[in-house]
């Protein structure tokens, strides 16, 4: 069977480039960055160049950076190291209904431990307004976390206004922007953003490896305590073959983003023209404009989203649901109810997301696929 993958927001494939550039640090060059002789020293140098790599394609310095295990760890980081460096006994925090769970329970559990949080909630297009985060504000905010763009639905938020709103009031502002990072160029200094989260396995790299970029002379506090790694606030030793590939990878992605940009804008397009438009069977989450090119959610009346992935899959497509599945049974998407979505759409949303590797064919043929599950799951003839 020929398959389909059309689950690149979840991961996408490994450049061959990249794994050229991390080869070397799987084999022969094995030395620990900490140490003192050449081996060691040419595994710093590895590291070293991915930071200026990865700090290049974001417009800042490599100072600044932070290398961790992927965007859930940069998140906690964020957060939480910011708090505890500046206001470990509490404050107002604010950030949205919508966020990806590595921020979303971050702040639950800063609930519980005495702080205050605003959940600002979003438009029906799931976009929250500069202006709803600006009602909320009060003079003990402290911090402000936003996403550059939905991991679910793709719409991207209006963070240079957030940004500009925070750097007025004084408020730290940090963006989870491992979703928007492979199609959005990104300039945290001009923006107006303190901390950043970006992770290499949505851009072709490999797994395991992110970053945080921490605005200079801003305190942010480790975690986790050892040795003197990235700059004291990640301890043990890096990851070199995976930070020497995320180094690529963000290299690659600041000389290719504009083609990928397009390519993927016009195979969402596709399905959107070929599947969704005008068919009631149909709802798209979300919209057509302020979102990130290479995602399309959307939900299938009648359709139970675990049952329909199932279906799919067994005809060489793989793509996601909109919601969260456990032990068989679907969660209703939270960032759907945010929106206001009804519930009979809840409960039965597809995301599709596409990779500079995607074609127009594969397109095409997901389409079919996608129409003949849906006519077989609602017992309609084929």
């Amino acid at each position: 069977m020929e398959r389909i993958y059309l689950d690149n927001a979840a991961a996408t494939p490994l450049d061959p480039r990249v794994l050229d550039v991390m080869m070397p640090y799987l084999t022969t060059a094995y030395g620990n960055p900490s140490s003192l002789h050449y081996f060691g020293q040419q595994a710093r140098a590895a590291v070293q160049t991915a930071r200026s790599q990865v700090a290049h394609c974001l417009g800042v310095k490599g100072e600044d950076l932070v290398f961790t295990s992927g965007g859930t760890e940069a998140d906690n980081l964020a957060i939480l190291g910011f708090l505890r460096a500046n206001f470990p006994d509490g404050g107002h925090l604010i950030t949205t209904a919508v966020e990806h769970h590595a921020v979303l329970r971050t702040f639950q559990a800063l609930e519980q431990k005495g702080y205050d949080v605003t959940y600002v909630p979003v438009e029906a297009d799931g976009r929250v307004t500069a202006e709803a985060v600006a009602q909320t504000l009060r003079d003990d905010t402290v911090l402000i976390s936003v996403m550059y763009a939905n991991n679910e639905t793709g719409m991207v938020q209006p963070v240079d206004d957030i940004g500009a709103l925070a750097r007025q009031k004084g408020i730290a502002f940090h963006v989870d922007a491992v979703q928007a990072f492979g199609y959005v160029p990104i300039r945290p200094l001009e923006q107006g953003i303190d901390m950043l989260t970006v992770c290499s396995h949505k851009i072709y790299g490999p797994k395991g490896v992110g970053a945080l970029y921490i605005r200079h002379g801003l305190q942010v506090a480790a975690e986790a305590y050892g040795g003197p790694q990235e700059h004291r606030l990640r301890a043990g030793t890096e990851n070199v073959a995976a930070i020497a590939g995320f180094g690529k990878a963000a290299e690659l992605l600041e000389a290719e983003r504009n083609d990928r940009v397009l390519a993927a804008r016009r195979l969402t397009d596709a399905v959107y023209e070929r599947l969704i438009k005008g068919d009631a069977r149909f709802h798209l989450n979300g919209r057509r404009n302020h979102v990130l090119p290479n995602i399309i959610d959307f939900s299938v009346d009648g359709v139970d989203s675990a049952i329909l992935l199932i279906a799919l899959d067994l005809q060489g497509l793989a793509v996601s649901a909109g919601s969260a599945c456990e032990a068989g049974a679907v969660e209703a998407s939270h960032v759907l109810q945010a929106m206001g979505i009804e519930e009979k759409w809840l409960r039965s949303s597809i995301r599709l997301s596409v990779g500079k590797e995607n074609t127009l064919d594969e397109i095409k043929r997901a389409v079919a696929i996608i129409g003949d599950a849906v006519r077989k799951s609602r017992g309609e003839s084929l």
